[in-house]
């Protein structure tokens, strides 16, 4: 399974860029990994509405979408799982032959409703809100979190 997180947003900051690239290379032992951050063109006009940077963040998103994607949306919305259960659903799909897992981080003023229907699973990571940068630091290390449990691996202490 080949795994793709894209984001909007500027490129990984450089004081988290080392402990990605960690968790990047940790995550390509179990799977295949992608990373796609996405320029919000809507950002660069100046005197822009929210609304139209959510749609247009969105439009970039689900532009970069293939039709067989399985696309899971973080969203403050969205279901809030542990670390076992994420596992759960990552071998669901393992089991289910999904080709690629999409993991989508949204823009600041979240996605529209468009690319809220084409999610398959929308996942909060907390009650928290977070800054986009430590979403994405968040986001790898539980995907290899899931993958250690996955494998029995000593990572995860449960």
């Amino acid at each position: 399974m080949k795994i793709t997180i894209i984001a909007i947003g500027k490129k990984h900051d450089p004081k988290l860029a080392a402990a990605l690239e960690d968790y990047s290379e940790r995550i390509k032992h179990y799977a295949k990994l992608e990373w796609k951050v996405l320029e919000s063109k809507a950002m660069k006009g100046g005197n822009v509405s929210n609304e139209l940077i959510k749609n247009s963040e969105s439009e970039v998103i689900l532009s970069s979408l293939s039709s067989d994607d399985v696309v899971i949306l973080l969203d403050e919305t969205g279901a809030m799982l542990d670390s076992p259960a994420l596992a759960t659903k990552l071998q669901s799909y393992m089991n289910n032959s999904v080709k690629n897992l999409v993991f989508v981080i949204g823009g600041a003023y979240g996605v529209n409703q468009e690319l809220m229907n084409r999610a398959d699973f929308i996942w909060s990571l907390s009650r928290l809100v977070f800054p986009h940068q430590l979403v994405r630091l968040i986001l790898s290390e539980q995907i290899y979190r899931a993958h250690s449990i996955i494998a029995g691996e000593k990572y995860h202490h449960i």
